[in-house]
């Protein structure tokens, strides 16, 4: 038995009219009720509120406004989650709808809920269709994309695979020729990787093929394969479930994380970064704290307790923990021994930067 999250894309859900595509979400939910029957679990990340929201409303136009985008949402999840619910039914599988903003994740107890809610539902049989909650998210509260969304939603739940459907069967790359091909399979998504994503969206759409390698990358960290596949080749779930080559697979690290590490790496709003130097690299990389005097610099302006990204010498990010100090406090005691932080700070205070137990190394 595996759990997988499906992500299915605007454009996957859209026909060339701008309307909602009943037929091609009805062959998914058909795909996805084979997977079931063959004894796996299925959470569904879906786009399509908004399209479904403009078709009800006759816009011709995806919206640009906040208030606009929140109404056409507000119209289609509704006619979405219908057709859903319509779909599954055929196969006798109950379906939940399960809204969700940013502060949802990166709240510690609010997580927790999330993840012991879609664990019921996944226990009793029921399909999780999970969108990001427009009617209500502000800036601050989104997530910003259905990508990002399903690989959180996959970390949080700890799936065994992450499928990203859309309108491409995967991820290219260039020869050194300059000739594109579709890559089978990504061991590790470098720098030179993400060049070849590009800018591409689709009009429907919130993102391009940048959105889904940022996607890969919450996944993979967090010991989850993710493949990028079309949305409307014949079985395209049925086949990753049985683990044929479809698409682009992107390969997860060697060990899955267990449930806390895997929030600290991508769950929270990060608020700053300190950059180590190579001894603190080594220590952090056997397990270790984070102590002051391995901290060369800092940037960004954070709290005690908020997320912070830590930089080796090269300027790669290596690990992201909660701080114990804020940004103000470490400019006084970076480069300092745990002996001098006290006097430094005219307090007493915690010797570590980060505490182990409170850091995920990437």
């Amino acid at each position: 038995m595996a759990i997988l999250v499906i992500k299915i894309g605007s454009s996957t859900l859209t026909t060339k009219q701008g309307q909602l595509d009943v037929t091609n979400l009805t062959r998914l939910v058909s795909e996805t009720a084979e997977i079931i029957k063959a004894g796996h679990k299925a959470i569904l990340v879906t786009s399509g509120a908004i399209v479904a929201g403009c078709e009800a409303l006759k816009l011709k136009e995806k919206p640009t406004s906040i208030p606009e985008k929140q109404a056409a949402a507000a119209v289609g999840q509704s006619r979405l989650m219908r057709q859903y619910e319509k779909a599954f039914e055929i196969y006798g599988i109950p379906v939940a709808q399960i809204l969700l903003t940013r502060d949802a994740i990166a709240d510690r107890e609010r997580y927790l809920n999330a993840r012991n809610c879609l664990s019921t539902l996944l226990e009793e049989g029921v399909v999780p269709v999970v969108n990001e909650n427009d009617t209500v998210a502000v800036e601050e509260l989104k997530v910003g994309d259905n990508d990002t969304l399903s690989a959180l939603v996959a970390s949080l739940i700890g799936a065994e695979a992450l499928v990203l459907l859309t309108d491409v069967d995967g991820f290219y790359m260039e020869s050194d020729e300059g000739v594109a091909y579709k890559a089978e399979v990504v061991e590790e998504i470098t720098k030179e990787v993400e060049g070849f994503a590009g800018h591409a969206g689709t009009q429907m759409g919130t993102g391009g093929m940048v959105t889904k390698l940022q996607a890969a990358k919450i996944a993979t960290d967090a010991g989850i394969p993710v493949y990028i596949a079309h949305g409307r080749t014949a079985n395209v779930i049925k086949k990753i479930a049985n683990g044929e080559k479809v698409g682009t697979l992107f390969k997860a690290k060697d060990k899955k994380p267990e449930s806390r590490k895997r929030w600290l790496a991508h769950g929270l709003s990060v608020k700053g970064s300190v950059t180590v130097d190579a001894g603190a690299v080594k220590a952090l990389s056997s397990g270790s704290s984070l102590l002051p005097a391995g901290v060369k610099s800092i940037s960004g302006k954070f709290k005690i307790g908020e997320a912070i990204r830590i930089f080796n010498p090269a300027g790669k990010e290596i690990g992201r923990g909660l701080t114990n100090f804020g940004s103000d406090e470490i400019e006084k005691i970076k480069g300092k021994k745990s002996s001098e932080i006290n006097t430094c700070l005219g307090f007493e205070a915690s010797t570590e930067l980060i505490h182990r137990d409170n850091l995920v190394m990437l």
